[in-house]
């Protein structure tokens, strides 16, 4: 089953990434090949509180996301009000999203908050418990959260890629309440965008932020850290998101998630960001945005924002456009912004939507066999869709791998001459207990270039 979704899922997105991101895939869907859970199974927490799992949902970046409920009698229904992300206790991602969430996401933190700042709501999931459990030999990690809706990149997309002026202000000032708690609990997410915010499962008109697998802890014990510089983590983050300091290899910090937020205001107002035309040239998208942020140099690294006066300024622009938060979210397309046409969708790509709705609004789909037909890709003259492509060198570079896994990715390269392009193969079977398939061929519109593979010429 590994093997096959594993096929779908690269024929799907290689087209015009580079080795990097290929890579990352490949080995990210590796680990997530785990064990499925059947419903029913009863995880037990570090203090001893049973959950018993319902469906699987989705799944995260390494790991599955099931319904989940107190343990009791009675199954799991399609309503539960909470979710487990589980993943092989031998993987990252998931044990660097537990730090965040342990100190900073218990329920009676964020109430508290709350009332001290007279807030009706706050846009961080709460964390209800944690552990390791074993099965089949295998140990795995999991954390018990709250249960999300969709997120704001589908939309985003269904309002044409425009929200209209006041939805955008309404989400900024959502964001400065999530983000002042956040930076108040000594950390930074460094990772905002619309498919990191989610709507919530039972009220469309609250919004949080999800996935603090790259939250930084930026003032350990109040104490703050220094602006460094490392050329190792140059343009971490998402590419077409990410902060100038990022850009830089210098850690996140509070004036950094501000940097990010403002980018995905100006994105969802009108459409797109300058630089989204060359997301492969991480340099000339780090240039685009010093330009862009020029007048917007006073906050030194270490330096608190202004919350309340950031506020002030968005209050400000609802006022001049004659709306005031009223507390409702509508996600309706803005003045200009043509919705997406409906299309007929093929038996595959329905199956696809299934999957992909149940992973936000927790949704049981009944698994389909799909069968996929063999395309032709080319080079996109645009370069890689979104694609992430530094994330995806700091993950492939900071993975758990197994031993010299990194020489075990054999890979070919020949030009394609006037086209611009590159053919590569990548032979994957190694990565398999059983044999996988032998390699999949794609076109790069650059060439791949890492410190950990070597290209045969």
């Amino acid at each position: 089953m590994c093997e096959a979704v594993y096929l779908e899922l690269l024929q799907d997105v290689l087209s015009g990434l580079d080795l990097v991101s290929a890579a990352a895939l490949l080995v990210g869907h590796h680990y997530l090949c785990q064990e499925e859970f059947p419903a029913g199974e009863v995880l037990t927490d570090t203090g001893k509180k049973a959950w018993k799992l319902g469906s699987a949902v989705g799944q995260g970046g390494f790991g599955l996301i099931y319904l989940a409920e107190e343990n009791s009698d009675r199954p799991v229904a399609a309503d539960a009000r909470y979710v487990i992300k589980v993943e092989p206790s031998d993987n990252g991602p998931l044990f660097s999203e537990l730090k965040f969430y342990m100190r900073a996401a218990k329920p009676d933190l964020i109430q508290t908050w709350m009332k001290s700042h007279k807030l009706k709501s706050l846009g961080v999931p709460r964390y209800w418990g944690s552990g390791l459990h074993v099965k089949g030999g295998k140990k795995y990690r999991f954390m018990v959260i709250d249960r999300l809706g969709t997120d704001l990149q589908k939309k985003f997309e269904e309002c044409g890629r425009r929200f209209p002026r006041k939805l955008v202000l309404q989400l900024g000032l959502r964001l400065l309440d999530i983000l002042e708690y956040i930076h108040d609990h000594e950390y930074v997410h460094a990772d905002i965008k619309a498919s990191n915010l989610m709507l919530s499962h039972s009220d469309p008109n609250q919004v949080y932020l999800v996935d603090y697998g790259l939250a930084y802890r930026y003032a350990p014990d109040s104490v703050l850290k220094e602006y460094k510089e490392d050329p190792k983590r140059c343009h971490d983050g998402t590419i077409e998101f990410t902060s100038i300091d990022a850009h830089k290899g210098a850690t996140a910090c509070r004036r950094s998630d501000l940097e990010i937020m403002s980018y995905c205001m100006v994105q969802w107002l009108c459409g797109r960001l300058p630089w989204e035309d060359k997301l492969q040239d991480p340099l000339y998208v780090r240039d685009s945005k010093i330009r862009f942020m020029e007048e917007v140099k006073s906050l030194k690294y270490q330096d608190k924002p202004p919350y309340d006066k950031l506020r002030s300024i968005l209050q400000a622009g609802l006022k001049a456009v004659k709306a005031k938060d009223d507390g409702k979210l509508e996600f309706t397309p803005a003045n200009g912004a043509v919705p997406p046409p409906a299309k007929k969708a093929t038996k595959r790509k329905k199956a696809a939507a299934e999957a992909e709705q149940s992973d936000t609004d927790g949704s049981p789909t009944k698994k389909k066999k799909t069968v996929t037909k063999k395309k032709a890709y080319g080079p996109s003259p645009m370069g890689p869709p979104t694609s992430h492509i530094n994330s995806h060198q700091a993950l492939l570079s900071s993975l758990p791998m197994e031993e010299d896994m990194s020489t075990n990715i054999s890979v070919v390269m020949a030009p394609m001459g006037p086209c611009g392009g590159w053919w590569l193969a990548i032979d994957c079977s190694s990565l398999f207990r059983s044999k996988g398939p032998p390699c999949l061929a794609f076109l790069s519109t650059q060439p791949p270039t890492h410190p950990q593979l070597t290209f045969p010429q």
